[in-house]
């Protein structure tokens, strides 16, 4: 299997979501893509509003910028929304939760 093609777990804890992590797509866009709402804003690693622990695996970074000091890296902060997974990984995200379902129908215009 190539690396492309690679799919890695990703665990939420406390919650124990459990969420597939397609290639290229970084821990934010798997989980919502899950059905599942972590928190989050700008989606570039600036606002860190995602930020949370990993508790294991590796990672890597979309962006060598993140929003993050080098002693939070070294605690084990994260943002999801600009990290890739590069192994099966688990997070700890307590705000972790069920999207609800979006109730809004389009309407037709009738034509």
């Amino acid at each position: 299997m190539t690396e492309a093609a690679r799919t890695f777990a990703l665990i939420i804890e406390p919650g124990g979501h459990f969420v597939a992590v397609r290639a290229g797509a970084t821990l934010l866009e798997a989980a919502l893509q899950a059905g599942l709402s972590l928190p989050r804003s700008c989606r570039n690693g600036t606002c860190r509003a995602c930020m949370c622990r990993l508790v294991d695996g590796e990672i890597a970074y979309r962006v060598e910028w993140p929003g993050l000091t080098a002693e939070e890296k070294a605690e084990g902060w994260i943002l999801p929304c600009v990290v890739l997974a590069r192994s099966d990984v688990t997070i700890d995200q307590p705000e972790a939760r069920e999207a609800m379902p979006d109730t809004r129908r389009m309407r037709s215009r009738g034509f």
